[in-house]
């Protein structure tokens, strides 16, 4: 029991607390519950459908291939890959993190997981889309190249300063999953 508590402590103390808001602003309570039961509903909407394509791609895609193509040693076109897989993907980026998962499990190197988050995040093509048609070409191609540089050396830092041991143990946890 006390293992479950700690594991679920984070939700269990927003419970409380969205119960002491709901008696002390009942407003902002309703309104709180109101906004988790749409994130819920979007969320029960975006998760299956990327569950099923992962468990497709967990058994259709060999470790074996995965890590020739964007493993330690795939060099740019590795890269590449996860750049264009990121850029087509569509939903929130809370659907990112269990592909990335599912690449680190598969022998997916580090730095092209963290690109890949990175490029989600800021540069899907829906998104570009929406941007070049409502804030111009110009401001899109200015802020997909700012995000693209920013992205990379983001990810750089991230895999040069993150420790053999820490790396180790993100894999550890990702396989333990």
């Amino acid at each position: 029991m006390k293992k479950v508590l700690l594991r679920y402590k984070y939700a269990i103390v927003s419970v409380i607390a969205l119960i002491i808001i709901i008696f002390i602003k009942p407003e902002l309570g309703h309104g709180t519950i109101l906004n988790l039961k749409n994130y819920g509903i979007e969320m029960l909407s975006v998760l299956p459908p990327i569950f099923v394509l992962l468990g497709l791609l967990d058994v259709w895609v060999e470790r074996t291939t995965i890590m020739k193509y964007m493993g330690e040693n795939s060099g740019l076109l590795g890269s590449l890959l996860i750049f264009i897989m990121a850029t087509a993907a569509a939903g929130p980026l809370y659907a990112a993190f269990p592909i990335a998962i599912v690449l680190l499990k598969k022998g997916v190197k580090l730095f092209n997981v963290f690109l890949f988050l990175g490029i989600w995040s800021t540069a899907k093509v829906p998104s570009l889309l929406f941007e070049m048609t409502n804030l111009g070409i110009k401001y899109m191609a200015i802020r997909f190249v700012g995000n693209i540089m920013g992205v990379i050396i983001i990810a750089l830092l991230l895999s040069k300063t993150t420790s053999v041991d820490d790396r180790n143990k993100i894999i550890g946890n990702v396989n333990n999953l």
